[in-house]
């Protein structure tokens, strides 16, 4: 305890002595704006001035998945107790209505909070949920059209950045499309992360004889 307080006082101390910044990166991202092709600072900063940054995560997240399934075809789970009747009832009448929410999330996120992240996590949650109500088995071994699901956001990340870089520069949109560039990248972001963070579930609660 005593080296976690030092460590945290000369964090502390060292952050305090920082020299202000030479340049002031809201100012950056607001004067740039105009070419972002969205109207929020957050989804400018994630899918176009940085990136690069939002790229890795993705590939980052995806290579946990596929650590966790590997994992899972070597341990045994117990199987889910049956779910209430009213639970499943339940899961059924608010699953839709996730959905909804996370394309309205997706949608929103150029002009307001929101993004492929927020919708995934919604898309991730009603995974979960039909899980635990039991409408939703274990995934033993992913097939072909939940793997493409998978690694749709990353690959169509790739493609917008190779088609940038014939342009010129990796990942420097051309200001007349950035914004479809933007919206494409993220609905296949929300499908990859809603399925990958459900997955990371459903692949550790696989059943085995």
């Amino acid at each position: 305890m005593l080296a976690a307080a030092g460590l945290a006082l000369a964090l502390g101390h060292a952050i305090l002595q920082l020299p202000q910044a030479a340049v002031s990166l809201p100012t950056q991202v607001a004067g740039n704006m105009g070419q972002s092709g969205v109207e929020h600072p957050v989804t400018a900063v994630l899918l176009n001035f940085r990136g690069y940054d939002t790229l890795l995560e993705v590939a980052v997240l995806l290579l946990a998945f596929f650590g966790v399934m590997a994992l899972s075809q070597t341990q045994s789970m117990c199987p889910a107790e049956p779910a209430h009747a009213l639970l499943q009832a339940l899961a059924r009448l608010l699953a839709p209505l996730m959905v909804l929410v996370a394309g309205y999330l997706l949608w929103i996120g150029a002009y307001a909070p929101g993004g492929a992240f927020q919708a995934g996590a919604v898309l991730a949650a009603a995974g979960v949920m039909l899980r635990l109500a039991g409408l939703l088995p274990a995934w033993a071994q992913p097939g072909r059209l939940l793997r493409t699901g998978l690694v749709a956001g990353l690959l169509v990340f790739v493609v917008v950045a190779l088609i940038a870089l014939g342009q010129g520069v990796l990942l420097q949109y051309p200001s007349s499309a950035a914004g479809t560039l933007i919206l494409l990248i993220e609905t296949g972001l929300a499908l990859s992360i809603g399925l990958t963070l459900s997955g990371l579930y459903l692949c550790s609660m696989e059943t085995r004889a």
